[in-house]
């Protein structure tokens, strides 16, 4: 390969223009196909719930035609329903088998996409500002994989804190309510009661908020470096204003301290899965 064999000095700036051209397109081809597969994968969950909801429907429609609540309506109304909801169950399964094999198919273009792009990357000269620059570039695909993850985190940490509070609220409430012995409210206490619980214990388990504070951080301090290494900025300024760090002692510096920081962040996912495998043999 040019970046491992040759070197950077055997490739012309017309060819080095070429083959950053045509990784940018094997790069937009992959992104394509990552979004494309994100697609078909919702499809799928929406395929589900439906399905789901129509059995549970027919479930309850068929229920009502066994015991013979609709005894003294027509014919016609008393089953309509029924064959109705059985049939969009049957649709929603087969669209939901007919999604899977496309899901394959979407699989194995993200894999083809993916590497058709490494080749490409494969034949830039590594040593060469170019290949710096598009590790960069790349940066920028982490930073947004960081800011989703925190977003994740972030989202299911609050929705659990919504249940807790709004459950404990609710418990208290149905307690201070029922004074006599009323078998259902005494049901739900319980039921929310153990909600409350089990949310508590997964948000001190798995840690949502840690791990999204963590990731929202670290996708900061690499935008923060980016934005300073492309605008010679802070570290990257150089010693003084005669004497400037030229654009490959940036870039290097750029992936350095990029590596750095995936680095600390592994550990700190890894703290986290410690503390808590620490706290749950402590409960054990």
């Amino acid at each position: 390969m040019t970046g491992m064999g040759e070197g950077p000095s055997r490739l012309s700036e017309e060819q080095e223009r070429e083959l950053q051209r045509l990784y940018r397109e094997e790069a937009k081809t992959h992104e394509k196909a990552v979004s494309d597969l994100k697609a078909v994968r919702a499809g799928q969950r929406l395929y589900v719930l439906g399905e789901l909801g129509a059995l549970a429907l027919a479930g309850l429609f068929g229920y009502t035609v066994v015991v013979g609540l609709w005894r003294d309506q027509p014919v016609i109304t008393r089953y309509a329903g029924l064959v109705i909801l059985l049939g969009l169950a049957a649709l929603m399964g087969r669209l939901w088998l007919k999604g899977r094999t496309e899901l394959v198919n979407k699989n194995a273009e993200l894999r083809a996409a993916l590497s058709k792009r490494q080749t490409a990357a494969a034949k830039l000269p590594l040593d060469s500002p170019s290949g710096l620059r598009i590790y960069r570039e790349a940066s920028l695909d982490l930073i947004e994989q960081y800011r989703q993850g925190a977003t994740r985190n972030r989202r299911v940490h609050n929705w659990f804190q919504v249940l807790i509070i709004t459950g404990s609220i609710v418990t208290s409430t149905l307690v201070a309510m029922n004074e006599g012995a009323n078998k259902a409210l005494s049901i739900t206490t319980a039921a929310l009661s153990a909600l409350v619980g089990v949310s508590a214990g997964i948000t001190g388990y798995f840690k949502f908020r840690e791990r999204g504070y963590n990731l929202q951080s670290t996708a900061d301090d690499i935008e923060k470096h980016y934005n300073a290494s492309q605008f010679m900025l802070d570290d990257y300024a150089g010693p003084d204003a005669a004497h400037p760090l030229s654009e490959a002692e940036r870039l290097r510096k750029f992936a350095r301290f990029v590596e750095r920081l995936k680095e600390e962040q592994r550990k700190r996912e890894l703290q986290l899965e410690q503390q808590s495998s620490a706290s749950e043999e402590r409960s054990a």
